[in-house]
């Protein structure tokens, strides 16, 4: 990192022509790129240079001389502080834009895409409440912002909310998010005061100490609630008093649950649940499909733009119960069990055990016959003699994690031949480069961006593949 000269600190009537991934516009002066922290494509701003590399540098708006056309005002206070949210300030025609901008460039460049019979990004119908699962960490280590130091006040040290970026000790105490519908921010500050108030011991994450570590809510549109407590270093009686808290003042709650996690990470996969009261998991609804959704479990964030999403995975997928379909990164099977009436069978492939059996659950429950699960690396699993014993499938679903999909399976998919491969991705990038090595094959005819993420960056990719004559 290179010190910054005072004659080369600030810089005036920059104009911000990009924005990046992370929420920072982007600007150019003399060659050089500058990322600026909250600054919206179109503006015209006046900057000053806090880091510099060889290739770049990171800059913050000291006057918005000309605001862009697509710049809003925020509506979280929050924003810019908690690290979510980052495309809050501009516009949400503008972040469907951007995020249009961002797949078919990958597509252009990465894949070398014909990106002509792309379809307009498909935006969500609800831009703030959409997500049913959210994570908030208790700390004993609030982080102060300007506002908190200004005050001059005594400041309560505990805080219950989001981890600020680049700093894994510090957390923001969260009054209000707008992601996650009720009764997620009552449940979660009348915890936050009844603990405080009862002298409960918030988690030191440097020192490993505390009793009260972090708090998961889940939520579903049939208005059922999970509630999972993860406690680290607390009593009985601390743990009896704070479940029989959250049972009594929120009787709403479907499936009250709680862990006692003495690692030094936050995953909860390897962990004991307990069930304190209720249900140990909540459905979630689709169609006429019903979903079991334990506190383990993997489902689309977005209940009602997954199906949004899946209804294209399945129109691109044209079944017309004859086919025999591998559905690839299966999950849960929420894909698989939403094609499954359509076509005459479905074999899912997954990494996770628990998820597989998540997976053949939700397959029972639905009464649903023709899906087969099977639990392993996907490299590993999708073989030759994999695909001779189970036969040779006519479309092939894929819906890989972000880092997209090993080249030894896309090896083997060209080895395969399906007659259509419909590929889900997360990550345009990845899926960019997936569909350069196939390619070789394969040719792309649609491609259907989805906004499952309402002022984030992140976007979902649906492309239809066909095998070229």
């Amino acid at each position: 990192m290179k010190r910054v000269p005072a004659d080369k600190k600030f810089l005036e009537q920059v104009e911000v022509i990009d924005i990046a991934e992370e929420g920072k516009g982007v600007g150019k002066a003399d060659e050089l790129v500058i990322f600026i922290e909250k600054a919206v494509p179109g503006d015209v701003v006046d900057i000053e240079i806090i880091r510099k590399k060889k290739n770049f540098a990171e800059a913050k708006i000291k006057n918005l001389v000309k605001p862009s056309e697509f710049r809003t005002q925020a509506f979280c206070p929050h924003f810019g502080v908690c690290g979510g949210c980052k495309w809050q300030h501009m516009t949400y025609e503008a972040q469907l834009r951007f995020k249009q901008k961002i797949v078919l460039d990958a597509l252009q460049r990465l894949g070398k895409v014909d990106v002509s019979q792309a379809s307009s990004i498909l935006g969500s119908f609800e831009k703030r409440y959409y997500r049913n699962k959210l994570e908030f960490t208790f700390s004993s280590k609030r982080w102060l912002t300007d506002e908190d130091i200004r005050s001059n006040e005594p400041m309560e040290p505990n805080a219950l909310g989001f981890h600020i970026p680049l700093r894994f000790d510090k957390i923001l105490n969260i009054e209000t998010c707008y992601l996650q519908t009720d009764p997620s921010n009552e449940i979660r500050n009348q915890l936050r005061d009844f603990t405080i108030q009862n002298g409960i011991s918030f988690y030191d994450l440097r020192n490993h100490e505390g009793a009260l570590r972090n708090l998961i809510i889940r939520t579903s549109t049939t208005g059922e609630v999970m509630v999972i407590v993860v406690f680290a270093y607390a009593s009985e009686d601390e743990i009896k008093l704070i479940m029989a808290f959250l049972k009594e003042r929120f009787p709403q709650i479907t499936s009250l649950l709680y862990i006692i996690n003495h690692k030094k990470n936050d995953t909860i996969f390897d962990q004991e649940i307990i069930t304190y009261a209720g249900r140990n998991f909540i459905y979630e609804e689709m169609e006429d499909l019903r979903f079991k959704i334990g506190p383990k479990s993997f489902y689309q964030t977005n209940s009602l733009q997954a199906y949004e999403l899946y209804k294209i995975v399945r129109d691109y997928a044209g079944l017309t119960g004859t086919e025999l379909v591998y559905d690839l990164y299966t999950g849960t099977g929420t894909i698989a069990t939403f094609v499954a009436k359509k076509a005459k069978h479905v074999i899912g492939v997954e990494y996770i055990p628990s998820a597989i059996e998540d997976a053949k659950v939700n397959a029972e429950i639905n009464n649903i016959t023709n899906t087969t699960y099977y639990a392993g690396d996907m490299k590993d699993v999708l073989t030759p003699e994999f695909v001779e014993a189970h036969g040779k499938p006519d479309v092939i679903i894929t819906d890989p994690p972000r880092a997209g999909m090993h080249p030894d399976v896309v090896k083997r998919l060209l080895e395969i031949e399906a007659q259509k491969m419909v590929y889900v991705s997360c990550n345009a990038a990845t899926q960019a480069r997936d569909i350069a090595m196939l390619s070789e094959k394969y040719e792309v005819k649609k491609i259907q961006p989805v906004d499952m993420f309402p002022h984030t960056q992140h976007v979902e990719n649906v492309v239809l593949l066909t095998l070229k004559n």
